[in-house]
């Protein structure tokens, strides 16, 4: 298990760097609403929106394929990553014409006409956004997973700089977004400075390589594509059959944890990284042994995440949207429920396997039946409808996902998953909200003491029933003990610097 137990250390490494990340930029919007009116901020909202799904759909699995390459075929990382990189630059440029000259006709759509005026700059943001993507990828495939950290939490640092320094300055926001755009473009500079000292003369376009780049990556993106119109379908869905205020409802019931992202994202790429290089040098156990570990250990932070979020579903609403919204607490107690597929990376073993047709396939039938039974749920179960169904689709994608990986790893039903350990985690998950549901039950207190009371006692007693089950290997248990050790130290010199 020694090279199983190397993906521990650089994932929760990179979880902190996208934490701390997330922390540096979470309040950027909430400066930009104060310094821009309310329709220029609306409008800033807006062109994230369009940037952000066309980014989604133009990347074509360009970046992601870097992945799966790179480990397989260290001699040609630098053409592979060099294709990657300048082609995505080309999808930004064909994106920047059509945005250009369909300006007027976009801004219509989405109903605010001086969203005209930014169009090409929404281009150019996001010929210099895609083409920054293979930055960190680059970085984990070459196992400098220390870099890639840096790198997450000084990108975004100078992000939030670039962002709300301009806004400062010029009380534009058309300068404002001129200036996120030079950052996006500074980045470019700083990839090209990285290829040239990582791959030096091998950083050079290969036709051939983008073919074989090409035949992996045109079914990832097409199952991308499928992807992002299932995700998103509920909620178009919603706004089709109710008014806006109910939409207003239901959309904060979905409310998305950042969270999540944080952990799911690092440890699926270091999982696959470590599968790429197992299956090139034929350790079919091996790759087996990372797919369960990966499992378990993405269990143990979203079950008891699940759990914390359906326990303190009314408090955690209330007190981040008032009152106005209680009726989105039942919403969100289901919609949480759809935390607990993150615990199973499916995607990421079929993506290292290069199965990018069966995840078109998995997808296309998901979608078939969101579009199916859509309408049929809202009218039989009104906004709950809606999430039951979504839920529905992710539970058979996973399910065909998962009879996929069967045959791949060539294993049983009951070795494909870490059962043993799911079931305890879950057990110790449910025990867990006792003590909460009784605390929010009968503590009347504010919300804002409440939430972290609860929150901390089920945390608490989760933490305690994992270890007395030995449900952490030795690994995890000395990292814990070691994150115990510099916390005390440095409160102890803090309590010393104050005089304490």
């Amino acid at each position: 298990m020694q090279r199983t137990d190397s993906t521990f250390k650089p994932a929760l490494m990179l979880m902190s760097g996208r934490a701390a990340a997330f922390a540096i930029t979470f309040l950027v919007p909430a400066v930009l609403a104060r310094v821009f009116s309310q329709a220029e901020f609306g409008t800033y909202k807006q062109f994230v929106l369009i940037t952000y799904t066309l980014f989604s759909i133009g990347q074509f699995g360009l970046a992601e394929c870097l992945f799966y390459f790179l480990p397989a075929n260290p001699a040609r990382a630098g053409q592979y990553a060099f294709n990657s990189l300048l082609t995505l630059g080309v999808m930004g440029a064909l994106f920047t014409g059509g945005l250009t000259v369909n300006a007027s006709r976009v801004a219509r759509w989405v109903n605010n006409d001086p969203l005209t005026a930014f169009m090409p700059l929404a281009g150019l943001y996001l010929v210099f956004l895609l083409m920054g993507t293979v930055l960190e990828i680059t970085m984990i495939t070459r196992k400098n997973f220390r870099l890639a950290t840096g790198t997450y939490v000084l990108s975004d640092v100078l992000r939030a700089g670039f962002l709300i320094v301009s806004a400062f300055v010029t009380g534009s926001l058309l300068w404002t977004l001129a200036g996120l755009v030079t950052f996006c473009a500074l980045r470019v500079v700083g990839v090209l400075a990285y290829f040239r000292k990582e791959f030096g003369r091998e950083m050079r376009f290969d036709g051939t390589v983008l073919r074989e780049q090409l035949g992996y990556a045109i079914p990832f993106s097409c199952a991308v594509i499928v992807q992002i119109i299932q995700q998103n379908y509920h909620q178009y869905a919603v706004s089709w059959h109710f008014d806006a205020a109910t939409f207003a409802v239901y959309s904060v019931g979905c409310l998305q944890i950042p969270l999540v992202d944080f952990m799911f994202t690092p440890t699926v790429n270091v999982m696959m990284v470590q599968m790429g290089e197992d299956l090139r040098d034929g350790q079919q156990l091996q790759v087996m042994r990372v797919w369960q570990d990966t499992v378990r250990r993405l269990a143990l932070i979203f079950f008891p995440l699940v759990g914390l979020l359906v326990v303190n579903a009314f408090p955690l609403i209330t007190l981040l949207y008032t009152t106005a919204y209680a009726a989105s607490v039942p919403i969100f107690m289901v919609w949480s429920l759809s935390i607990l597929f993150s615990a199973f990376p499916t995607d990421g073993v079929l993506r290292t396997f290069a199965e990018n047709r069966w995840l078109l396939i998995t997808n296309i039938v998901r979608l078939v039946m969101l579009l199916a039974l859509m309408n049929r749920f809202i009218m039989s179960f009104h906004l709950l409808g809606a999430v039951l169904i979504t839920l529905a689709g992710m539970l058979l994608a996973k399910l065909m996902h998962l009879a996929r990986i069967k045959t791949l790893l060539r294993v049983g039903l009951g070795e494909l998953l870490p059962w043993r350990s799911l079931g305890g985690i879950v057990m110790i998950s449910m025990v867990s909200a006792i003590p909460s549901i009784v605390l929010n039950a009968k503590l009347d207190l504010p919300q804002l003491v409440l939430l972290p009371i609860s929150g901390m006692v089920y945390m608490g007693i989760f933490t305690l029933l994992v270890l007395l089950f030995g449900l952490l290997t030795a690994e995890e248990r000395a990292s814990m003990k070691r994150s115990l050790y510099v916390w005390n130290r440095r409160s102890a010199e803090s309590r010393r610097e104050a005089g304490i």
